[in-house]
């Protein structure tokens, strides 16, 4: 099939192509080496190349953003596993995701592409199984990181809630339809900064970055020097077993959700990589770096939050009517509600600019994935109108979803977190197939050339990284609690909502996917 074919189906005719080329400006096509990515895999440039390094790096720390996610997901390590769960069950995700970016890396440096997980399945995967395993990613992905955007949204909400029942203890209470109205307006927020705002975006990622790094300190150094602190003994010895597991090690496995979920977000710069520029070598080292820079900052606020939490039992809901342990850690702190508000309206600022980073890689997956044909209505979805060299429609109906997915909180909060919390096995499930047909494909023969490479250390690293992932994506769908304390709140529902995207996946599969579907290998074209 020829090149003019694909881009007949991404953009139109040849005149909207000639369209694209004239809209783009010279300084946002790329580098000669980006235009020889796009032709080798038979994509037309129709998005702006103005990401650089910095840019790229700020992006995906901020999407990241792994030690504010800490804080305020820290409930579930603190249920199962305690102190010592979160501090070494972090260094144990951190060495895991470790080998998972690093794996991602050299897969982008091989294929820069926005479609990321599913592109590579299709050109890595076995010519048996290539069509329907890419796709079958592609769906996963694209659901698992829209669903991942309402959850992040949610967390942002509820830490406001708790903010406000900080402040006024007796005169307000959590309303469900008010965490719903709030994750719509920070929605709409994160949209206009990828729609009207788009062209700034990489200087407000770059931006961000500093208040990521600024902010960490600004918690930290009031932790260090303010709260009473518990004994090193406690804080590296103690594990806390309040789910009623059979022993402590199954706690500790249970309660690595808290980084699991932390440190998620692996691919999140590559889905940016037609934006990226010299995307092929720009994107993995801003992996790579983000990795070590969250991955460092995380592991210490999380040193710095176990030694500084004070009594367990009193941070932790029912007592805690916040909801969130780490804002009644920073007020414990502080002994002063003015104070711990601002340091919780930093992290409350800086996961609501991961909203913003999550909008741009949720739209930008979900466009590429349009873009061969692998969803509903998918030529509406995978237009770019020229001038705005966005996947505005695609951002658009991003927005859409987070809203209908948030009008579920008001019904119920665990149905809601249900529904959220399928988009970390989703996510990890992407992760495992695309590096267990990249090993496939390592036995088959010299992999294509990349700029970022493992060498021959690569196929251990993949190796770990698909041990380490299969670990603990069955862990993901432990309860948090188990025998008597085991009720609908702290039932873990993933099996359930998994289970069903696949289910309504495989069904719209057989009816028209398969009769529709372009894997993006027919229009890859290499020389080695």
């Amino acid at each position: 099939m020829s090149h003019v074919g694909k881009s007949d189906m991404v953009v139109g005719n040849d005149h909207e192509l000639d369209t694209f080329e004239g809209a783009l400006r010279d300084k946002y096509q790329g580098t000669a080496q980006d235009h020889r990515d796009m032709r080798t895999l038979g994509k037309t440039q129709v998005l702006n190349r103005n990401f650089r390094f910095i840019s790229t790096l700020g992006f995906a720390c901020t999407l990241m953003s792994t030690w504010e996610i800490e804080l305020a997901s820290s409930l579930f390590g603190l249920l199962d596993g305690g102190t010592a769960g979160l501090v070494w069950g972090y260094l144990v995700c951190w060495m895991g995701y470790g080998m998972v970016f690093a794996s991602v890396a050299e897969m982008a440096s091989i294929s820069p592409t926005a479609g990321g997980q599913y592109h590579w399945v299709s050109e890595f995967a076995p010519r048996s199984c290539q069509r329907f395993l890419s796709w079958l990613v592609g769906w996963i992905s694209v659901f698992g990181w829209q669903i991942g955007l309402a959850s992040l949204a949610f967390i942002v909400g509820t830490v406001i809630q708790g903010l406000i029942v900080l402040n006024n203890p007796t005169s307000y209470t959590f309303e469900r339809w008010h965490g719903t109205l709030l994750v719509w307006a920070i929605v709409a927020f994160c949209i206009i900064f990828n729609s009207f705002l788009a062209h700034k975006l990489p200087m407000v990622e770059g931006a961000v970055l500093i208040l990521h790094i600024v902010g960490f300190f600004a918690v930290l150094v009031p932790l260090w020097t303010l709260a009473p602190r518990l004994p090193a003994s406690e804080v590296f010895g103690t594990i806390t077993n309040l789910g009623g597991w059979s022993s402590n090690g199954l706690s500790f496995m249970v309660g690595l959700l808290t980084p699991v979920y932390t440190l998620l977000g692996a691919d999140s710069a590559v889905h940016m990589a037609e934006e990226v520029r010299d995307a092929s070598v720009t994107v993995p080292r801003a992996i790579m770096t983000s990795a070590v820079l969250n991955g460092s900052l995380g592991w210490i606020m999380t040193i710095t939050y176990c030694f500084t939490l004070g009594n367990l039992f009193v941070i932790l809901p029912p007592d805690n009517t916040t909801g969130y342990p780490f804002i009644l850690v920073l007020y414990n702190a502080t002994q002063n509600r003015a104070a711990a508000s601002v340091l919780t309206a930093i992290i409350i600022t800086n996961i609501t600019s991961a909203c913003i980073s999550t909008v741009a890689t949720v739209s930008r997956q979900t466009w590429a994935f349009a873009r061969d044909n692998g969803l509903p209505f998918s030529s509406f979805v995978a237009h770019v109108r020229p001038g705005w060299n966005i996947p505005l429609n695609s951002v658009l109906i991003t927005f859409t979803i987070s809203c209908l997915l948030a009008l579920i909180n008001i019904g119920s909060t665990v149905a809601f977190n249900a529904i959220g919390s399928c988009a970390l096995v989703s996510i990890l499930s992407t992760y495992f197939i695309s590096i267990s047909v990249l090993v496939y494909r390592r036995f088959q023969g010299p992999l294509p050339a990349r700029r970022w490479s493992m060498g021959r250390f690569g196929i251990f690293v993949n190796l770990g990284a698909l041990a380490w992932l299969l670990t603990v994506w069955v862990f993901c769908f432990f309860p948090l609690a188990t025998g008597v304390q085991l009720t609908l709140a702290t039932m873990n529902w993933n099996c359930v909502i998994y289970g069903g995207l696949i289910i309504v996946g495989m069904v719209y599969w057989f009816v028209r996917g398969k009769k529709t579907y372009t894997p993006p290998v027919l229009y890859v074209e290499r020389t080695n």
